[in-house]
């Protein structure tokens, strides 16, 4: 059946091409097969190159055949038959298939005085002081600073890997970001220097399918998936030999767009190429490699990116009621977020009452914010006071974070408070003396401390080795964080390697259920080590690892009692009800998509951090 829709697919596009414009195509052809050819030899130079095929969809966006057999992680890349190039008609594109939603890259852009020049712009991005700004780190310097400095010796080697070499071309998954003007932006492996030649033939790429008014999406080869995704004046691309689905790697490289966002906001970018087209970007950018590291290193092994959801750390629901509570108490004017965090995952997370009542906060951006957190140990020092934008709340303004610790020198429990005042470091920071007492006085911090995640024995099923749960019949759905449990990866899958390998199986079962031209409700999937059954409905979705001898019929029977288990346990896993509070009459204002005097692009403090 599916070799049959793909073949429609393939006549329906022959169908659709002008014939007069194929018989005068030779020159641009010619040019895009050199194209193609000078990114494959870079990429992958060992492999022989065939004839390319090229499809235009226009509104139709046919989903790749998708393989069976498991992901080999190990296996190194060896062909750049770049077999089919996608692109889509920009006049008839209606929706993003990402899975994260997505924002107009132009909406909400502030208007600018035409007479200012592109460096009076950024002279005044990259000079806003720390002392008029309100923002900083009392007493040392800038943690996000740090965070790009002191590096890693593994980061650093990634840095410094040359480009040239087999090891570069065999990891398993490249992102580059470029201006539209094929100025290299970052780039996860080797330096943008060294790599500026192949960035500039992907804006090539770009360009010539632009040329004739479409949007290359992707391109295809035996080994590997090119993904291009152009957001305003960025182009990001990723190149992949995982099994990942376009969709899968298409919402990664939306991570990594809204990750740039959050440190300059979507109105700062735009206006700064829309005076200087060449502007490097990587002078703003300087020292956050390490915070875009570690996002795609958390998008490779926490399955929170792929679900769309939040991990909550079980507790028992009286212990969370009493945190909400002391937060609900500890408020000042304009403070809009208080969110608790412990082990990288949610306690409790405490909305202004006027906020969730125009929208909720979305999944991706409690990631930006834990991933923003994970970059430095710098943030472990003390209180820190710093903008932050949440992309998918409003991308055109600034939240001011305050960040702390409350258990040093353990530091796994952090609280974050987000106002909409720039000048409120000191009443925020007497919102988190009180928090501190109460939760002193309440014996909190021990409790937290001896709150773990759960086994997969504990659930009492014979059979299951893992599972992740997603519910969609929550209270107050339109207010609520989507959240989602999962329990500790245990052997078989201790190693990294095993985990890897489970979380490839479950990504391909992921990309079966939401795949854009036949989405599945049910899959039982029998792989050579274990067996799978993915299943959604219209209250939870649902993804079970057993061992490989398990049957359809026993699996289901399996996941009758792992959801009556869940369901007793819903209180400990889920936050259910959303606590709130009320601080102003309105401090959300300046957050409903409206123009606003914190869209200004001086008032960029994080730029001063960086």
């Amino acid at each position: 059946m599916e070799t049959t829709n793909h073949q429609e697919g393939e006549a329906q596009t022959v169908k659709n091409c002008d014939p007069t414009a194929e018989s005068n195509t030779s020159g641009p052809a010619d040019s895009l097969a050199t194209s193609l050819s000078l990114l494959g030899n870079h990429m992958f130079p060992d492999a022989a190159v065939r004839s390319d095929r090229i499809a235009t969809d226009g509104n139709k966006h046919a989903d790749s055949d998708v393989a069976t057999e498991e992901p080999h992680l190990d296996r190194a890349p060896s062909s750049n038959q770049l077999q089919k190039l996608k692109t889509e008609n920009t006049e008839g594109e209606n929706s993003d298939p990402a899975q994260l939603p997505d924002r107009g890259a132009e909406d909400g852009v502030t208007d600018c005085d035409q007479n200012d020049s592109g460096e009076f712009v950024v002279t005044m991005l990259a000079k806003a002081k720390l002392e008029e700004q309100g923002i900083g780190l009392k007493g040392r310097s800038s943690p996000l600073l740090e965070a790009g400095t002191l590096e890693s010796p593994t980061t650093t080697s990634h840095r410094d890997e040359d480009v040239t070499a087999d090891s570069w071309r065999q990891h398993r998954k490249h992102i580059f970001v470029l201006s539209e003007a094929g100025k290299p932006i970052y780039s996860r492996y080797g330096s943008e220097e060294a790599l500026s030649s192949t960035m500039g033939v992907m804006m090539a790429l770009v360009s010539f399918v632009q040329s004739g008014d479409n949007v290359i999406r992707s391109v295809y080869s035996d080994q590997h998936t090119v993904v291009f995704l152009q957001k305003g004046p960025l182009v990001l691309v990723c190149v992949s030999s995982s099994r990942q689905s376009e969709q899968q790697l298409r919402g990664e490289l939306l991570y990594v767009y809204y990750q740039i966002i959050s440190m300059l906001t979507q109105a700062s970018i735009s206006r700064i190429f829309e005076h200087k087209k060449n502007y490097d970007l990587r002078r703003l950018l300087a020292g956050s490699e390490k915070i875009l590291d570690g996002l795609l290193n958390l998008v490779d092994s926490d399955p929170s990116f792929l679900l769309a959801a939040v991990h909550c750390l079980p507790l028992a629901s009286s212990l969370r009621d009493s945190l909400s509570q002391i937060l609900q108490k500890a408020i000042t004017p304009n403070l809009v977020f208080s969110i608790l965090i412990a082990k990288n995952q949610l306690l409790t997370i405490v909305q202004e009452k006027t906020v969730i009542e125009d929208m909720k906060l979305d999944p991706a951006d409690i990631h930006l914010l834990l991933n923003l957190i994970g970059a430095s140990s710098a943030f472990q020092a003390g209180e820190i006071w710093t903008p932050i934008c949440l992309p998918l709340f409003n991308p055109d303004c600034y939240f001011y974070a305050y960040i702390s610790y409350l258990d040093p020198p353990d530091c796994t429990v952090c609280l974050l408070l987000l106002s909409t005042d720039k000048e409120a470091f000191y009443s925020v920071a007497e919102c988190k003396r009180k928090i501190e007492e109460a939760m002193v006085a309440q014996n909190s911090l021990s409790l937290i401390a001896k709150a773990q995640s759960y086994s997969v024995n504990q659930v009492g099923v014979s059979d299951l080795r893992h599972f992740m749960y997603k519910p969609f019949d929550v209270p107050d759905s339109y207010r609520q964080l989507t959240q989602f449990t999962s329990p500790e990866m245990e052997a078989p899958y201790g190693s990294e390697e095993e985990k890897m390998r489970l979380l490839d199986l479950y990504r391909y079962m992921h990309s079966r259920i939401h795949s854009t031209s036949r989405p599945l409700k049910l899959i039982y999937h029998v792989a050579e080590r274990e067996t799978l059954l993915a299943w959604v409905t219209s209250k939870f979705e649902l993804y079970t690892c057993f061992s490989p001898l398990v049957t359809k019929s026993c699996a289901i029977t399996a996941i009758t009692k792992l959801l009556r288990w869940i369901k007793k346990e819903e209180d400990r896993l889920f936050i259910r009800y959303p606590p709130k509070y009320s601080t102003t009459p309105n401090p959300s204002k300046s957050y409903r998509g409206g123009k606003s005097d914190q869209q200004d692009s001086t008032d960029n403090g994080f730029l001063s951090l960086l």
